[in-house]
């Protein structure tokens, strides 16, 4: 028998009762039931149960273990009783009769626990990252990635694409954030920089006759973090093509990415037929060039509604050349509160505030316009707007005005406030 195992602890079926088995791994947990121990021992592929009575020679040394420990055992496979079956898990048929122990590796009291999934402070999961990654999670967060990245590049392949790596310390090639410098051994005073991007390289190869390159690149910025993004480096999926227009690229990636995505996206459906977004128009509509599309807001541009109007301050931006009113539709924002604390947010973000108008029913029955914006412009302009935007009682419309530039920005950190606080984004 090999020396540390016949099996993985994510391997054993029913299938295999009634043969001896030997596995290698860490204690994820120890329940002591009245003398009986039951010893969950996990490795990468998964977890197993164990047991022991005191019956077994290795009892004594199996008293001892503590989580963490990494231990070898010999075993008989046992079918588990119908009761005590564990559908969770790949091993839940079976329990393994502990005949024989060894310790690989006895741990001290751990600074944080693997088992559950408690949060711990980040310097302290950094500190013992070890053991960090062996919590479930994080681990199958790792092998996660692990995956995607082989999935791409068998997509990759299969489309006549070829993979090819470029040099880590080259010269600089600003893309937008600071280098990170290399001091040069052979040139002293002189700095290599990390690549923000192989852009160079990629473009090198092409005009070398390489028709299809791509590489899963590391990207190295002196930025400051971000929730999506390491603060240091972060990988992508970069490519070239020869003899191409911006179409072919489009449809060369869509279905890379989508399969990727159908593959590991958890039963999600997946929109093959991606909408084709100008900068323009993102911009117009989003206040962003990478909206999140899960938030059905889009602004609209207002200015005719406001021009020569009561309401001064959005009539006189108008008479400026590049101006214009642009409007953030809020189904079911209608209440004066909400209106107010996302004026508030706007004052918060330096601009002067954020107009509103909402839409409630009157005594009498009808629908009436609210705010101070709809007491200066009155009900026709009031009802013209609401018309556009496709409003109804109970919703309300955000206002910006001014160049676009200026607001843009803002306009669309409070699309997304208020698509999240309304509840109107699929998450």
């Amino acid at each position: 028998m090999h020396p540390y195992r016949s099996h993985t602890c994510g391997d054993l079926r029913a299938t295999h009762v009634g043969e001896t088995t030997r596995l290698s791994g860490w204690v994820h947990r120890v329940r002591d039931h009245g003398g009986l121990l039951f010893i969950d021992l996990r490795d990468h592929y998964g977890v197993t149960q164990c047991v022991i009575d005191p019956d077994s020679k290795a009892f004594k040394l199996a008293e001892t273990v503590r989580s963490e420990w990494c231990i070898r055992i010999d075993g008989d496979v046992k079918k588990r009783t119908d009761e005590t079956i564990n559908p969770d898990i790949g091993t839940g048929e079976v329990e393994i009769f502990i005949r024989d122990m060894e310790v690989l590796g006895a741990a001290k009291e751990l600074p944080l626990p693997v088992f559950g999934d408690l949060d711990y402070p980040e310097e302290v999961r950094l500190k013992y990252r070890y053991l960090d990654l062996r919590r479930e999670k994080l681990h199958n967060n790792i092998m996660l990635r692990s995956n995607v990245v082989a999935d791409l590049r068998q997509r990759m392949w299969g489309i006549g694409f070829n993979e090819f790596q470029t040099p880590i310390i080259t010269a600089s090639s600003p893309e937008g954030a600071r280098d990170f410098l290399v001091p040069s051994r052979l040139h002293p005073g002189k700095f290599y920089a990390l690549p923000q991007a192989p852009q160079q390289f990629k473009q090198l190869i092409m005009v070398s006759g390489f028709d299809k390159y791509f590489q899963i690149a590391p990207c190295f910025r002196d930025e400051d973090p971000r929730a999506d993004r390491s603060p240091t480096d972060f990988y992508q999926l970069d490519l070239e093509m020869s003899y191409v227009t911006q179409q072919d690229v489009f449809d060369t990636i869509e279905p890379v990415l989508a399969g990727c995505f159908e593959k590991f996206g958890g039963g999600r459906p997946v929109n093959r037929n991606w909408p084709q977004i100008s900068y323009k128009d993102a911009a117009l509509w989003y206040g962003s060039d990478k909206p999140d599309l899960r938030n059905p807001i889009k602004m609209q541009v207002v200015s005719e509604h406001f021009k020569d109007s009561g309401f001064a301050i959005f009539a006189n931006l108008l008479k400026q050349e590049g101006t214009e009113v642009r409007a953030i539709p809020a189904p079911t924002g209608g209440s004066r509160k909400f209106c107010d604390r996302m004026n508030k947010f706007a004052q918060g973000e330096g601009l002067p505030g954020m107009g509103y108008i909402f839409w409630r029913k009157a005594e009498d029955g009808s629908m009436e316009a609210a705010g101070p914006l709809a007491k200066n412009i009155g009900p026709e302009r009031t009802e013209a707007i609401r018309q556009q935007l496709g409003l109804e009682v109970g919703d309300a419309a955000f206002f910006l005005g001014g160049k676009p530039k200026a607001f843009q920005t803002v306009a669309g950190k409070a699309r997304v406030i208020i698509g999240e606080e309304l509840g109107l984004t699929d998450l």
